[in-house]
């Protein structure tokens, strides 16, 4: 594999290249680093795209696979909501402790090495999974199972960083984005109808089948990376980088609202499932299964978000994602199933939406170490996740599903005043600017 790009600075992108050879794409490369990377339309990319697509699909459908069986779970173990949703909250947490190092360990071993692992040891974990004797049984092998995911996300994120152009960065995320929204999708619809026949337990292995599947298709698609070099990254290494990127303002800011987004998506979610099984709506669990066709929709705003920050700039976009998402929620409140469905269909625009936007942004911002950086906003997003799935369900427990949407909407203006502090940030600065060229 010839030497390349880390994703650290044009410098070290100028050291670490080879000689370029005397054709044209080699002087192209020589005046522009990037004109070899992958673009649409060029050479690996759709093979790229469509094994991030798979791998980001078997994240979510692993990830969230015990969600839409809740009600399930918590009847046949004899377990309250707030118990039973750790066999969500416990897989997000073990990612969220993992990725960090496991994003270090990519940058000795490569990505391409460790999405590999990481989504193998997770689909083999999966069927280990519906066999689970208890409830503690059941969120330790989630946990691992979390843990094994952690190789993939922010590994995903740097591959596309230093594989891609800068300016397909946005698109080429939100392909990934998307395919963990079909992920989401098709792993609650699954297990909804297959538990509904055979049980939650055989639900699980269905989706643990899907992952290798997944695993498969991701190995023998995804192409080589040529634009990364190999470093050792040690303990004190490490969290100088860390502690750069947590020193940045702009990345502070894009974690705190990838946090704040994925805490209303984990506390819907999650206890969605409980209110649609219960009074007034009765809905078998298939049913309910299948109202996470809505991940559609977030399908198609995740990967529009490159032609929506194009349009209104990424802090426009942000606001749009907010109010859709806070729309949503408030629909929500209604106790006809149509209403509840539009709720969740804006909730999911908006969600994916923000995330597909402040994720490119974290991958933008970063000038070095950006598997550190991707790792950080990984971190952060899936704390909400954990955070969200535990006080959702014990606000459900608690006051009901309003209780649930008070959260949601808590979290949804925390990320509305985020945005709002860099746009005035952002207007101060561009008036200092202008007075210093008047001057």
């Amino acid at each position: 594999m010839p030497p390349a790009d880390t994703g650290a600075t044009a410098t070290t992108r100028a050291v670490a290249s080879p000689l370029p050879s005397p054709d044209s794409s080699s002087a192209a490369a020589a005046v522009d680093p990037d004109a070899a990377k992958l673009h649409p339309g060029g050479p690996g990319y759709r093979r790229m795209s469509f094994a991030l697509f798979a791998a980001g699909l078997a994240t979510f459908a692993l990830l969230y696979s015990t969600q839409a069986l809740l009600p399930a779970i918590s009847a046949s173990l004899h377990v309250s909501p707030d118990q039973a949703s750790w066999t969500v909250s416990g897989a997000t947490f073990g990612l969220a402790l993992a990725v960090i190092p496991l994003s270090a360990v990519s940058e000795r071993f490569g990505r391409r090495t460790m999405m590999t692992a990481s989504l193998t040891v997770a689909a083999l974990l999966a069927l280990l999974v519906p066999f689970a004797p208890s409830l503690g049984w059941l969120i330790a092998l989630r946990v691992a199972q979390g843990v094994a995911l952690a190789g993939l996300p922010a590994s995903a994120m740097a591959f596309l960083a230093e594989e891609v152009r800068p300016r397909a960065l946005v698109g080429a995320i939100g392909l990934f984005v998307a395919g963990n929204s079909i992920g989401g999708m098709s792993g609650r619809i699954v297990t909804g109808w297959v538990a509904q026949a055979w049980g939650w337990r055989a639900a699980l292995a269905a989706v643990g089948l899907m992952a290798v599947v997944c695993a498969v298709v991701f190995r023998v698609l995804v192409p080589r990376a040529r634009h990364f070099a190999p470093r050792a990254v040690g303990p004190r290494a490490l969290a100088r980088t860390l502690g750069g990127h947590l020193a940045d303002p702009l990345l502070r800011r894009l974690y705190g609202i990838g946090a704040l987004f994925m805490t209303v998506f984990g506390a819907v979610y999650t206890v969605i499932g409980y209110r649609l099984v219960s009074e007034p709506f009765n809905l078998p669990q298939g049913v309910v299964g299948s109202i996470f066709l809505v991940y559609l929709v977030g399908t198609v705003s995740s990967a529009a978000a490159g032609k929506l920050v194009g349009r209104m700039g990424r802090r426009g976009a942000l606001y749009l994602a907010v109010g859709t998402t806070t729309a949503g929620l408030l629909l929500t409140l209604s106790d006809a199933v149509a209403g509840v469905l539009a709720g969740l269909i804006l909730i999911t625009a908006g969600f994916f939406a923000g995330h597909a936007v402040a994720s490119s942004s974290v991958s933008r911002a970063a000038k070095s170490a950006r598997a550190q950086a991707s790792a950080l906003y990984q971190c952060a997003y899936y704390a909400g996740s954990s955070v969200g799935g535990a006080l959702g369900a014990i606000a459900f427990h608690a006051a009901g599903w309003d209780g649930t949407v008070v959260l949601g909407l808590l979290a949804m203006v925390a990320a509305a005043a985020i945005t709002l502090y860099a746009t005035r940030k952002a207007l101060a600065e561009q008036r200092l600017l202008r007075l210093q060229k008047t001057a």
